[in-house]
């Protein structure tokens, strides 16, 4: 039987905090929170992982009833990343169970250097873009997509080199499914940096595809803490239990902070906290 325990209470007001932060720039939620279950509350890999994949799929679910809203969704295009993410977290997901916890760490903390490398590579990438007025003339009037939000705003753009595309999606997939973190960064590094897809619309589509994606890798960590049963579904039941409102509060505010905050600014910073974290976890296994 499932006992309530509040010692983690103070994981409330910092999931409002992470999920508003995590939906306004469109990285997964399960990135700032596996950390954060690993180092701070000793959890065991396995099982942070799993608390942090239920906490995100709530969190994103929350912040994507905005997007939908705004209209800013591509779901075309979500629909051919689906394809792929889907079946690669499934997989992640049986092979986590298989990994010994040492290797998971590891694997997680050389995640979190990789995604933030990437995301501070396509921040460089779009500052000297900027610079750039002749190469966005170019592709001014050539786009195969046109997307108009609840606002009115057009967005024109044309999603280039869709196989590099899906093998993101299959790749971050297996992430997700195997470490919690990795879909949503890469997939905004090949739509944004790579592709020039409006931020707005990248970013809502993304949290579209890690929703569906989430679920699938969730709930295969569930049905294990579900087995296991005792002490591990009770504490992951007292984590979740606080995290869960938090960041269904967090995903409706995250939509509203992205029309304030230089999404380009927060990208750079979280890079490097990325970074910092992956170190630190891997100077943790010496």
């Amino acid at each position: 039987m499932l006992e309530l325990s509040f010692e983690f209470w103070y994981l409330f007001p910092l999931s409002i905090l992470i999920a508003t932060i995590a939906m306004s720039s469109g990285i997964g939620g399960a990135v700032f929170f596996s950390p954060l279950f690993i180092l701070a509350l000793k959890l065991q890999p396995k099982i942070a992982i799993g608390a942090a994949l239920i906490t995100e799929f709530f969190g994103f679910s929350s912040g994507l009833a905005a997007y939908i809203k705004a209209k800013l969704i591509d779901f075309k295009l979500a629909g051919n990343l689906l394809l792929f993410s889907v079946p690669a977290a499934i997989l992640g997901a049986v092979y986590a169970e298989l990994i010994p916890d040492f290797l998971l760490k590891a694997i997680f903390a050389t995640g979190l250097l990789f995604i933030g490398v990437q995301l501070f590579s396509s921040w460089r990438k779009e500052e000297r873009e900027k610079h750039e007025t002749a190469h966005r003339k170019e592709f001014q009037h050539t786009y195969e997509t046109e997307l108009i939000d609840k606002s009115g705003r057009t967005f024109h753009y044309t999603v280039c080199n869709k196989n590099m595309g899906r093998s993101f999606a299959a790749i971050g997939g297996a992430f997700v499914g195997m470490i919690s973190v990795g879909l949503a960064e890469l997939q905004e590094y090949q739509l944004v940096a790579r592709c020039k897809v409006p931020t707005p619309v990248a970013v809502a589509t993304s949290v579209f595809v890690v929703v569906i994606t989430v679920l699938v890798a969730s709930a295969g960590h569930f049905y294990e803490f579900a087995q296991q049963g005792g002490e591990i579904m009770n504490q992951v039941f007292n984590i979740v239990i606080f995290t869960i409102p938090g960041v269904i509060i967090g995903g409706q505010t995250g939509p509203k902070l992205q029309k304030i905050v230089p999404e380009d600014k927060m990208k750079a910073g979280i890079s490097i906290v990325f970074v910092i974290i992956g170190i630190f976890i891997l100077l943790t296994l010496l």
